[in-house]
């Protein structure tokens, strides 16, 4: 049987940056343009998806509210459009999620950033954050990646390591920090993602700087999503 507890404290135990990670993508093709504010206007969305087809960021992150009129944006490009669901706090009944994220997707959307359950997973409810996220998984194309956001700033060093391995099982495709409504994301928590599983890392929360994301691509992130991608890019 897998001592599970003894795999985690080994990974804490033994995380660092990786100083010869070459990265042969520029930080711009590694970004997600952010907006998710509120108050955000039909105009500002427009902006968003300009700068991310001038910079050549990876993609837009926005609400699903949104989503059908950025598809509209990046037609004929080569900028992805991703969807929030479960956003900000994740405590959406699964039928909701579910039927949220499938209705990005038909309207555009190209990935799906789900938020897990954190109050399922702080009550130790293991299976149900498991079968939260494998139901939206279930429910969206098999080519939409789904990433699932843990939200660092609100676990221990070792519910970040559970938390990843239970992303990983339930057969999502990246995991992602967190959502930037709790705090920032520290290089350490990527070391420790990385450590832990072998899919994908998207860190996002209080990036606003290019060095910072240098430092998090170091640790392990294939992504950045970030609300300032211009500065961060353009530094």
């Amino acid at each position: 049987m897998i001592d599970r507890e003894y795999i985690i404290k080994e990974i804490i135990n033994h995380t660092g940056i990786n100083g010869d990670i070459n990265i042969n993508n520029s930080v711009a093709s590694r970004i997600e343009h952010t907006l998710l504010n509120p108050e955000a206007t039909k105009e500002d969305i427009k902006i968003l998806c300009d700068e991310a087809k001038f910079y050549g960021f990876f993609g837009v992150c926005v609400q699903p509210y949104w989503v059908k009129f950025a598809h509209t944006l990046l037609r004929n490009t080569n900028v992805k459009l991703v969807a929030v669901c479960g956003f900000p706090d994740g405590v959406h009944r699964p039928e909701v999620k579910t039927q949220e994220a499938r209705l990005a997707v038909l309207d555009g959307a190209d990935e799906v950033d789900m938020v897990m359950n954190i109050g399922a997973f702080k009550s130790k409810d293991y299976d149900n954050v498991v079968q939260d996220i494998k139901m939206v998984k279930n429910a969206i194309r098999p080519l939409i990646k789904l990433k699932v956001i843990i939200e660092t700033p609100l676990l221990s060093e070792e519910e970040i390591v559970k938390a990843a391995l239970l992303v990983e099982e339930s057969g999502a495709n990246f995991v992602k920090t967190g959502t930037g409504r709790n705090g920032p994301v520290k290089v350490r928590d990527v070391e420790l993602i990385k450590k832990a599983v072998k899919i994908p890392i998207k860190a996002a929360g209080g990036i606003r700087e290019k060095e910072l994301a240098l430092q998090l691509i170091r640790a392990g992130a294939e992504r950045i999503g970030t609300s300032s991608g211009p500065k961060v890019a353009g530094e």
